[in-house]
């Protein structure tokens, strides 16, 4: 009897602990997580990528259109109302990606795809017949992953191909780091595109609070801190504000071409306002097929082709990535519930459009989260839960500037960069293309022109060597597309498409 009664007191010791469900729903222990870790993950991945609120309606908030009107009507930009719908779209779609698939992988609008969108879409048609490309691009990629086609595609890449594109990646988002945070710079002086701060040394108070955060940083990874980056991130915003109310450094501007020593994106400091009431009017507002009628089928066609091949493998090589840092990839190399993160990416695209905000895709800030200890789902629900407050809470994510959040990226950029020593460097034919992935992502800033790059160029060394037959069909199938995609100009102007 008092072994039964003790079991009874078990059972309901379980049914009353409140992690117990979520645990199992998630299976954060089975990963050898925690609930802690996972929140404090998720916590970093929204620091980490919460600029896209800011930056998005920057980028097609403040473009017009073919029309002369500005995203969502008028001849004055609507920069709340586009922030308030980019955080709402993020939160929706990383939630989808907590529940759905069960991964650490966070989305919002995709940076570069926006920008394409605003510079080399809807300068020739409206904003609404520019969303409804990239909903048709989202719907045309949903039917590529049910069918199967773009899982088979990625159990056709060779492990050490994607390997190199989480080390690729890993380089990449250590020089968003660098660049964001004004350490490396453009220069106006050609041949040098690049140089190091200010005319060759570091300069003002935002670089110092960069460096100072990421020395903090790697000290506590070095020590095993738990919780370093998310320290680092909050550690180097507080010292921001206390350096912006004393020395008044303000805003760098565009390019930092205003002021030079100032704050990237936001300037640190406590707002007026601490809630504001969102504005989600421009959810709706596309047209689905009105490009097809103002610039023609085959031209429509071909923008959608563009958006689509972009999309389709950055979220390869991020997924790849994620999986690859959180040690979550199966011998194959491919992330659990592989099928369920491409559906939702699909959606999540489309889901972009339909609001009006551009492509909504997976971020490899993400690995900001996994570096913190994110290795579920529950992570992603934190960062979506994140993003739906910051509809109203967006003058607190402003308080936040590039300097302080972007150490993040560099230590998780070395992190994944500890993966190169998995490629075999003395097989040229795989080595060689490897190499061009890893480099091209960085220099091109584009992680698409690095797996194509990659591709490309395994099907040719390999076959040069006489082993075309051990290269998986839908990799040549991938090659063709690669190559149809770095020559889109040429195409088009072969069939007289502007």
């Amino acid at each position: 009897m008092a072994g039964a009664a003790t079991d009874t007191v078990s059972t309901d010791k379980r049914d009353r602990d409140p992690n117990g469900g979520i645990d199992r729903f998630f299976r954060i222990s089975e990963r050898g997580s925690t609930v802690g870790r996972e929140i404090r993950g998720g916590l970093v991945t929204f620091f980490a990528m919460a600029y896209i609120v800011a930056l998005n309606p920057l980028i097609i908030g403040t473009v017009k259109d073919a029309s002369g009107q500005f995203l969502g009507g008028g001849t004055s930009p609507n920069i709340a109302m586009v922030a308030a719908a980019t955080a709402l779209v993020a939160g929706v779609v990383t939630i989808l990606m907590g529940l759905v698939a069960n991964y650490p992988l966070a989305l919002a609008t995709g940076l570069g795809l926006n920008a394409f969108l605003a510079f080399g879409v809807a300068s020739s048609m409206t904003w609404a017949d520019a969303m409804g490309l990239i909903v048709l691009e989202g719907l045309v990629i949903l039917v590529l992953v049910l069918t199967g086609f773009r899982r088979a595609v990625f159990h056709a890449v060779p492990r050490e191909l994607k390997t190199a594109i989480s080390v690729g990646i890993g380089l990449f988002i250590a020089l968003i780091g660098f660049v964001d945070a004004g350490l490396v710079r453009r220069t106006a002086a050609p041949p040098v595109p690049v140089q190091f701060g200010i005319d060759g040394s570091l300069g003002g108070w935002p670089v110092l609070v960069f460096v100072v955060g990421l020395l903090a940083i790697t000290v506590m990874v070095v020590r095993k801190v738990r919780g370093a980056i998310l320290y680092g991130i909050l550690g180097a915003t507080v010292l921001a504000i206390v350096i912006e109310a004393i020395a008044k450094v303000g805003a760098a501007g565009p390019g930092y071409a205003t002021n030079p020593r100032g704050w990237g994106l936001n300037v640190p400091r406590l707002p007026e306002h601490w809630i504001q009431v969102p504005d989600f009017g421009l959810l709706g507002h596309f047209s689905l097929l009105g490009s097809f009628q103002r610039i023609g089928i085959v031209a429509a066609v071909l923008l959608i082709f563009t958006l689509m091949v972009a999309d389709f493998f950055d979220t390869m090589g991020t997924m790849t990535a994620i999986g690859s840092e959180a040690g979550l990839l199966d011998k194959d190399g491919v992330p659990p519930n592989s099928q369920r993160i491409l559906v939702v990416d699909s959606v999540a695209a489309a889901a972009g459009g339909a609001a009006s905000v551009s492509s909504a895709t997976s971020y490899i800030e993400s690995a900001a989260g996994v570096g913190e200890g994110a290795r579920t789902g529950l992570a992603s629900v934190v960062t979506g839960v994140c993003f739906l407050l910051t509809t109203a809470f967006a003058p607190i994510v402003e308080i936040i500037p590039y300097e302080a959040a972007t150490p993040a990226l560099v230590v998780v950029g070395f992190l994944m960069m500890t993966q190169v020593t998995e490629i075999s460097w003395d097989r040229y034919d795989i080595a060689i293309p490897a190499f061009l992935t890893i480099v091209l992502m960085p220099f091109t800033y584009s992680i698409s022109v690095g797996i194509g790059a990659g591709f490309v160029s395994y099907v040719v060394l390999r076959t040069a060597r006489g082993k075309a037959r051990e290269i998986h069909p839908l990799l040549w199938v991938v090659a063709l597309l690669f190559v149809v995609y770095f020559a889109i100009d040429p195409i088009k102007q072969v069939l007289g498409v502007s």
